[in-house]
């Protein structure tokens, strides 16, 4: 028909009948029926084909289940045997997710790959290496450092959501700039993060979305039994089998609403300012929470500023002795239970000098910060700006989930310090603190 004529003989054949394509497969031979078998053009739905028109990111959010995986594997392998890419980056959640996922699973570049144009997998240098010249370098999110410097005229990004460290992302694109057009996949299952919520939004990205039951008839019926029906009619369900982007979690206690309305551009005198600090003791790949809270003589909460770092102990002790001057507070307050009293040696390393409390951890995560958010629904609590991931984790906590919110952790630490334990006696005013200079930078 006139409708399949820009589509490709084995396009066409995907989109027969049943009974008309059997009847066609019938009439090839055995070494045609093998070829068909690596043809992805045949074998793919319409969505996990590329999208046609100018473009730099192709987006896919799909459920759990969708072909995610396959995809991206698929537009690697058909970029490589047409020789439009050479150099090639894959990027995943962690290393073993690349080793496992992108390159050697059931779904990956190797097992997906036609004998003749299988690529030969080296895990000492970290690289897929094909027949005809084209290289894959395995990265992993968790090191944005080691993207710096190479180039490449293609990459594939897994699970972009579930990073860790989202600059592995910015990186990577600064190096995507070979050839004519360098372009990237990003195959995720959907969070309601800034880095998916800014793709979308992007004028170079398409998206494409889909859910797990538009590949029900590649997947066991265990599944759907097990999962899907558990899953089904729940926020989880709706973002890892429908692909929804849900922006807030039915059990958060804290919403957007709620917190747009806590945001003020007041003032205030403050009679007490605290540090709040969750240290990671980690190395670097943690993040330690660090915010500044204030409390004013009417007992009205405040949210200065948000000072969390990815770092190491040396160099988040650094930042947080930083804000302790800058805003002149009255107090470090820091979580203890992983550190012990190495977090207290961190900090007076910096700065012996400083007023320093340790608070421990002896109630669950719920415990402490119920009280909290019911201050903010009181209209006892304001942020003087609008702190985007530090709202992004009170508003996606679910308690009881096993998540560790190390900003929102820090927060609830302050706050407390400041409203639930004590009055405050020393008068500050918020001009002293610099709030209008230029945001401070470690």
């Amino acid at each position: 028909s006139s409708s399949q004529s820009n589509l490709s003989p084995a396009e066409q054949l995907a989109r027969l009948p049943k009974k008309d394509q059997d009847a066609l497969l019938d009439l090839l031979s055995d070494e045609a029926l093998t070829a068909l078998k690596f043809s992805w053009e045949f074998m793919a739905r319409p969505k996990q084909l590329p999208p046609s028109g100018k473009w730099r990111i192709w987006l896919i959010m799909a459920g759990r289940g969708f072909g995610k995986t396959r995809t991206g594997a698929e537009w690697i392998r058909g970029l490589v045997e047409s020789g439009e890419a050479k150099r090639i980056a894959l990027v995943g959640r962690t290393s073993a997710d690349v080793r496992d996922v992108m390159a050697e699973g059931p779904s990956g570049i190797v097992s997906i790959s036609p004998p003749h144009m299988r690529p030969k997998y080296e895990p000492s240098k970290r690289r897929l290496i094909w027949p005809n010249g084209a290289v894959a370098t395995m990265f992993t999110a968790d090191e944005p450092n080691l993207l710096r410097g190479p180039q490449f005229d293609a990459a594939w990004c897994d699970e972009l959501a579930a990073w860790k460290y989202t600059e592995s992302f910015d990186q990577l694109m600064f190096g995507l700039r070979l050839g004519s057009d360098p372009r990237c996949i990003v195959t995720t299952t959907p969070r309601p993060i800034r880095i998916i919520r800014e793709l979308m939004a992007s004028k170079s990205c398409v998206v494409t979305k889909g859910s797990t039951f538009e590949n029900k008839a590649n997947l066991a019926p265990q599944f759907f039994q097990e999962i899907v029906n558990r899953y089904e009619n729940t926020a989880l369900g709706r973002q890892e089998l429908y692909a929804e982007v849900i922006d807030e979690m039915p059990g958060a206690l804290w919403s957007r609403e709620l917190l747009a309305k806590s945001r003020t551009k007041e003032e205030p005198e403050f009679v007490r300012v605290v540090v709040a600090v969750d240290p990671a003791m980690a190395g670097n790949r943690n993040e330690t929470g660090i915010v500044i809270c204030g409390i004013d003589k009417d007992n009205k909460g405040y949210v200065i500023d948000d000072f969390s770092v990815c770092a190491s102990p040396d160099q988040w002790a650094a930042r947080a002795i930083s804000a302790y001057h800058l805003y002149k507070a009255d107090r470090i307050v820091a979580e203890v239970n992983q550190g012990g009293d190495l977090v207290e040696r961190v900090l007076r390393t910096k700065d012996e000098d400083i007023s320093y409390r340790r608070v421990s951890a002896t109630k669950g995560k719920l415990a402490r910060a119920e009280p909290i958010a019911a201050l903010y629904e009181q209209s006892k609590v304001f942020h003087m700006k609008h702190f985007e991931k530090l709202e992004d984790q009170m508003c996606s906590y679910v308690p009881g989930d096993g998540a560790s919110p190390d900003r929102l952790d820090a927060l609830v630490w302050g706050l407390t310090d400041l409203m639930l334990n004590r009055k405050a006696v020393i008068n500050y005013s918020v001009s002293d603190f610099g709030i209008r200079a230029a945001p401070w930078k470690l």
